[in-house]
């Protein structure tokens, strides 16, 4: 991305975003816009996430174009590093099995899974749980959730898309 699209990117932020930063407010009125008619709350609350590296409660600039660029320009890698901090709820560096399953079930309520019963996101935690949990430790770290996804684990796979299918459809 060149400096000029750059800037043009930030005099755009600035504008809907006059303070230079995006509350949770304004994000929630983001995804409302991407998903009318859907209930956003639960899933956005994750993303939100992903985007607040500093955890200070808002996106500035600076974070807003990383996961942009990275989304858009970065190797498959780092947009799973991205994606990562979408199932680390407590951003305490693993995805444990509860982390996966709330995931899973705020996930499925936005999609509006209508065939998706609570045995059937259950099936899909626990099993993207032991195959993303390498070494048994009962946690996720980022490097095997990673290699879960690049060696196109099936279930930890199909979780993965889902969650870029939020980003792609906006």
């Amino acid at each position: 991305m060149d400096k000029d699209a750059v800037e043009k990117q930030y005099q755009n932020f600035l504008q809907k975003h006059p303070d230079g930063q995006i509350s949770r407010k304004s994000f929630h009125s983001m995804m409302k816009e991407c998903y009318p008619g859907t209930d956003t709350e639960k899933l956005e609350r994750h993303i939100f996430r992903m985007y607040d590296t500093n955890k200070d409660g808002h996106i500035d600039f600076r974070e807003f174009m990383i996961v942009l660029y990275v989304m858009s320009n970065g190797s498959p890698e780092e947009n799973l590093k991205q994606i990562f901090r979408v199932f680390d709820i407590n951003n305490d560096g693993s995805i444990s099995l509860k982390e996966l399953q709330r995931i899973v079930k705020d996930l499925f309520h936005l999609i509006n899974e209508q065939n998706a019963d609570e045995a059937s996101q259950e099936v899909l935690a626990q099993s993207a749980f032991n195959e993303m949990d390498e070494n048994h430790d009962g946690q996720v770290s980022e490097e095997e959730f990673i290699e879960a996804c690049m060696t196109q684990k099936k279930f930890s796979t199909m979780l993965t898309l889902k969650i870029i299918d939020v980003f792609v459809s906006e």
